[in-house]
């Protein structure tokens, strides 16, 4: 089995599915649709142990550079998915294919026992007016 991307003619990502390579191919042609093998546990063009942050031993399978997912682009010159831009001042990373913030994300507060009290979220707004982009979502108790 295998997750599958369903491509249109303008290179957008309009489905996934999980199936064999077999079943794949037998779908009926469909003008301007393709599909395309993605990796569930790529990003960056790193293939990661499934739910962790560990990176594989295995990396020939990294596919495709990042799971597809709908919406996303397919490069077909660089054989990649790229997620859609979340922000207008977000910047292509060339080497990751992945989007990250003009600025860098400060650290999560926690209080003196180690529970995390505030974490950081991007505003567009903000950095537009005064280009300080990260903000503090609230404070747990």
């Amino acid at each position: 089995m295998g997750h599958y991307a369903k491509v249109n003619s303008n290179n957008k990502v309009e489905q996934v599915i999980v199936a064999t390579a077999d079943v794949v191919a037998s779908f009926p042609e469909e003008e301007g649709i393709r599909w395309i093998k993605t990796s569930y546990n790529t990003r960056g063009g790193v293939h990661y142990e499934p739910n962790t942050d560990t990176p594989s031993t295995d990396q020939s399978k990294a596919l495709r550079m990042n799971y597809a997912g709908v919406g996303c682009y397919y490069d077909s010159v660089r054989d990649a998915f790229i997620a859609p831009q979340p922000f207008p001042s977000f910047i292509l990373n060339e080497e990751t294919l992945q989007w990250s913030a003009p600025q860098t994300r400060p650290d999560d507060i926690f209080d003196p026992d180690g529970k995390m009290i505030g974490t950081w979220r991007w505003d567009e707004d903000a950095y537009n007016a005064d280009g300080e982009g990260w903000v503090i979502v609230g404070t747990y108790g």
